[in-house]
C-alpha cells in the first residue's frame, strides 16, 4: 500500500513537471481534500496507509488538475473576506483576492449599523455581496444574474450562512430583475472586463474552463460599463462601486461622471494597480 506521503510526494513532482506555481500546496489541498484532512493533519498522517478508494479518489483529482481545471472547482471551495468557506461550483467564475478590495470600497461607504439595500449585479458565487452582508446585519442584498449554473451558486452560499431571508436571488439583466418600487441603495459590481482578444492569452484555469460570460468585456472590455453604469446610476440612490481591470480607470471614471456620479474615485488594490471605482448619487 501507498501511504499518504509516498503519493504526496509523487503527486507534487507530477505538479512541478507540469509547471504549476505551487505544487507542493496543490499536492497538500488534494490530498488533504479526498482524505478529510486539514494541510497540517495530512503531516501527521504521512505513515498512514491508503486505501485503494482513497488512491483512486486522490488521482482522479490529479488527472483533472493536469487538465488545468482551477483547484478551487476541485476542492469545492474557498475563503472569501471574511467567510471561511464559500462553495464554488463549476461553471461559476472563481472568486479572487482582487474582488475584496471592492468589498472593502462598499464597506467604507456603508457605516454598521446602516440596513442598506444592496444590489450585486453579476453575482456568480454571491462572493461580493454576501461578504457585505456578512459585515452589515441590517444589510438586504438583491443578487442577480444571468447564469442559472451561478444563481444555483449564489442559492447554494445564501443557504449555508443563513442569509434566507435578508438576500433575494434574482434572474436577469443588469438590474431588471428589481422591480421599480422596490429600493436600490447601492449598486457593487465585478462585471467581464476582459478584452475579447486577451481572453485566449490568460492562463488555461481561465481561459479554458472558467465560463466566457463572466469574463468578456468585449473589443475593448468596456462593453458592460457602457449599459451598467447609466443604469445603476439612474436606480442608486446612494452610490455606485465597480472592480475594473488594471489599465481601465480612465475610461470607467469618465462613464461614471457622464453618468452624473460625483466624487468619483479611481482605487487602487495591494499591487498598487487601479482596481475599483466608485460614485456617489447627488444628494445620496
Amino acid at each position: 500500500m501507498q501511504t499518504v506521503k509516498e503519493l504526496l510526494l509523487k503527486t507534487e513532482a507530477f505538479f512541478k513537471d507540469l509547471g504549476l506555481p505551487r505544487p507542493r500546496r496543490e499536492a497538500e489541498l488534494l490530498v488533504g481534500h479526498v482524505l478529510g484532512l486539514e494541510r497540517v493533519q495530512v503531516y501527521l498522517e504521512f505513515d498512514r496507509p491508503l486505501q485503494d478508494d482513497e488512491v483512486a479518489g486522490i488521482r482522479a483529482l490529479v488527472r483533472r488538475r493536469a487538465n488545468r481545471e482551477p483547484l478551487v472547482w476541485l476542492l469545492g471551495e474557498v475563503g472569501f473576506y471574511s467567510i471561511d468557506a464559500l462553495l464554488v461550483h463549476k461553471d461559476v467564475l472563481v472568486p479572487r483576492p482582487d474582488s475584496e478590495r471592492l468589498v472593502d470600497a462598499a464597506l467604507d461607504w456603508i457605516p454598521a449599523d446602516a440596513a442598506p439595500f444592496v444590489a450585486d449585479v453579476g453575482a456568480g458565487t454571491g462572493a461580493i455581496g454576501l461578504a457585505l452582508a456578512q459585515e452589515r446585519p441590517g444589510l438586504r442584498l438583491y443578487a442577480i444574474d444571468s447564469s442559472d449554473a451561478a444563481l444555483a451558486n449564489t442559492k447554494a452560499n445564501v443557504a449555508r450562512l443563513g442569509f434566507g431571508d435578508r438576500v433575494a436571488v434574482l434572474k436577469g439583466d443588469l438590474l431588471d430583475p428589481v422591480p421599480p418600487n422596490r429600493p436600490i441603495d447601492i449598486v457593487v459590481s465585478n462585471p467581464p472586463y476582459i478584452r475579447s482578444a486577451d481572453i485566449a492569452d490568460l492562463e488555461p484555469e481561465v481561459s479554458k474552463w472558467e465560463p466566457r460570460l463572466a469574463l468578456d468585456g468585449g473589443p475593448d472590455g468596456l462593453d458592460v460599463y457602457r449599459r451598467l453604469v447609466p443604469a445603476a446610476a439612474a436606480r442608486a440612490r446612494q452610490a455606485v462601486l465597480v472592480e475594473i481591470g488594471f489599465d481601465q480607470g480612465d475610461p470607467v471614471r469618465r462613464l461614471f461622471e457622464q453618468a452624473g456620479l460625483v466624487g468619483v474615485e479611481v482605487l487602487p488594490d495591494l499591487a498598487g494597480r487601479d482596481r475599483v471605482v466608485r460614485g456617489r448619487v447627488v444628494g445620496g
